[in-house]
């Protein structure tokens, strides 16, 4: 009976032990890097694996502020042109980030809508929205790249701003 109860005793212990040893799966996934696949001469990825176990943050369509309220509504002057706009939405994408404890470089996909502008031959101004994104992304202060998509759409909802902009980021 001593026998039993010993061998019972040392098979529970080894399973303890195995338990106690054994590595914690979430722990690992939370170490686990968000990976971001290149896409060689362009300032946008390919594409993002965000590990299982990471928490997203999902922003919705965020605008621009008005840049001179002063300024008659419909004036151009009251929310800037294209570039304006984009500076504009990506300092409240900034903003929204640092009130989750995020920045930009925890941003891995945006969704990027730019309306027709009146004074580039009515169309939209990718260029305008392109310089603005080039200061935020894939600079010495964030060289970080996301996965972009960047569609030309008839009108926003208002139609005095040209630019909205959807982000996901992930939480460190």
């Amino acid at each position: 009976m001593r026998l039993k109860l010993l061998i019972s005793s040392v098979i529970v212990a080894f399973f303890c032990l195995t338990a106690c040893e054994a590595p914690d799966n979430n722990q690992e996934q939370q170490k686990e890097e968000v990976a971001r696949f290149e896409r060689e001469s362009s300032s946008i990825l390919k594409g993002v694996k965000v590990p299982e176990g990471k928490s997203l943050y999902l922003a919705s369509g965020i605008v621009a502020t008005e840049k001179d309220s002063s300024k008659p509504v419909g004036d151009r002057g009251r929310f800037g042109d294209t570039y304006d706009q984009s500076v504009s939405a990506l300092k409240r994408i900034e903003s929204y980030l640092s009130e989750e404890g995020l920045s930009l470089k925890d941003v891995v996909s945006m969704k990027v809508y730019v309306a027709p502008d009146p004074e580039n031959d009515g169309k939209p101004d990718f260029q305008a929205w392109f310089k603005a994104y080039g200061e935020y992304f894939g600079t010495d202060n964030n060289p970080n790249k996301v996965a972009r998509s960047t569609i030309g759409v008839y009108t926003l909802v208002d139609p005095n701003k040209f630019i909205e902009i959807e982000v996901r980021a992930v939480y460190p």
